[in-house]
């Protein structure tokens, strides 16, 4: 029979359980910074998961995917409806499917208000719809302008190497308008005129 009275005997037997706890979570902790440099040297050694060095061959490399051999004439409209300015900075552009291109558009709040508008976008011929990729471009989202506020909005496009060869000129028109328009004031039935 133990001659230690429970409560004793319990410290006795957490104390060391306690400092063995704490020296693992130490370990623990400290092995967690140890693997950032020791995963930097692994990968150093291997040369694998290199985010630090550039490829210096990559400036030579040239886009496959560029047809060189066809040109297409796209053309940029712009229509505002309301108190906008908006208009292209470029009338037209010559682009070969598969080449990545930007073109700039230039919205006005002419108001003395804030506004938001949204531009829509159209194509013609219709059939070049589904051959104009957009991968960047303000029609994405609804756009707010202070009042008098000015902006130069992109839109990045890539005619692809599918369109049919018979189109030569392609029409992007957008339509840009104002999505907040003030409701008019109702007529006064008291007082008619």
């Amino acid at each position: 029979m133990s001659t230690q009275p429970p409560a004793e005997a319990d410290r006795s037997f957490n104390r060391p359980m306690l400092i063995k706890l704490v020296v693992v979570a130490f370990l623990m902790f400290g092995f967690g910074f140890a693997l950032v440099p020791m995963y930097r040297a692994i990968c150093q050694v291997t040369g694998i998961n290199n985010l630090v060095q550039r490829d210096t061959t990559l400036r030579d490399a040239k886009n496959t995917q560029v047809d060189m051999a066809r040109t297409i004439s796209v053309e940029f409209d712009a229509n505002a409806r309301g108190p906008l300015g908006f208009m292209p900075e470029q009338r037209s552009l010559d682009v070969h499917p598969g080449e990545v291109m930007t073109v700039m558009y230039d919205v006005s709040n002419q108001q003395d208000r804030t506004v938001q508008a949204q531009a829509i976008p159209s194509y013609a011929p219709r059939e070049a719809t589904e051959y104009f990729r957009k991968i960047e471009c303000f029609c994405f989202t609804q756009q707010t302008l202070q009042a008098h506020e000015s902006k130069r909005m992109p839109v990045v496009f890539v005619v692809d190497k599918k369109l049919p060869k018979d189109v030569k000129t392609i029409t992007l028109s957008y339509t840009f308008f104002e999505l907040n328009t003030p409701a008019p004031a109702a007529a006064d039935t008291k007082n008619p005129a």
